[in-house]
C-alpha cells in the first residue's frame, strides 16, 4: 500500500501551530498542531472531547459555515484537523481558527450537544482543560501567517 500523505511529514521537526496538510480537489485539510509530537505533553481525552464540540460548534455557525466540511481531532492527540473548501482563503482559515480558539478560551455555560441524545460520551469532557489548551494555541497562532502553513523540511 501507499504511504498516506500525514505520515511523510517529518514529525521530529513539525512545532505547533497551523499547517496545510493536504489538498483533495476543492477541500483542503489543515493541520492545526497543538502539541510538540512525540514530546510528551499531549491534549487529554476529555479536553480534546470538548474541544471538538466547542471548536464544531463555533466553525459550523461562523461565516464561513458553508465551507466547514470536518473538525475532527488526531488520534494522536496532538491537535485537530479541520477540513474546508477552498473558497475559504488560507488567511480566513487562519482568522477562523483564531476565533474558534478564542471562542473555547473564553466560553461559559453548558457545552454545547453534551447531553446522552447528542453525544455518545457526553460524560467524558473537561471544559477547564479544553479552555487552557484553547488559551495556549491562541497564544501560538498570534501572529501566524499564510506564510507559515507551509510544513518545515
Amino acid at each position: 500500500m501507499k504511504k498516506i500523505a500525514s505520515f511523510t511529514v517529518d514529525h521530529d521537526l513539525l512545532e505547533r501551530g497551523m499547517y496545510i496538510s493536504r489538498v483533495d480537489g476543492d477541500v483542503i485539510t489543515y493541520d492545526i498542531r497543538m502539541k510538540k509530537p512525540n514530546g510528551g505533553d499531549y491534549l487529554s481525552v476529555s479536553a480534546a472531547h470538548t474541544l471538538e464540540h466547542l471548536l464544531a460548534t463555533y466553525m459550523r455557525n461562523s461565516a464561513f459555515s458553508g465551507g466547514v466540511i470536518y473538525v475532527g481531532p488526531m488520534g494522536c492527540r496532538t491537535g485537530f484537523y479541520v477540513l474546508l473548501r477552498d473558497d475559504i482563503t488560507a488567511e480566513q482559515a487562519i482568522s477562523l481558527v483564531r476565533e474558534a480558539m478564542a471562542f473555547a478560551r473564553d466560553f461559559e455555560g453548558d457545552i454545547p450537544g453534551n447531553t446522552a441524545k447528542e453525544c455518545g460520551n457526553y460524560l467524558d469532557h473537561d471544559l477547564a482543560g479544553a479552555k487552557s489548551e484553547a488559551a495556549d494555541m491562541c497564544r501560538v497562532l498570534e501572529k501566524w501567517t499564510k506564510i507559515n502553513l507551509e510544513y518545515k523540511k
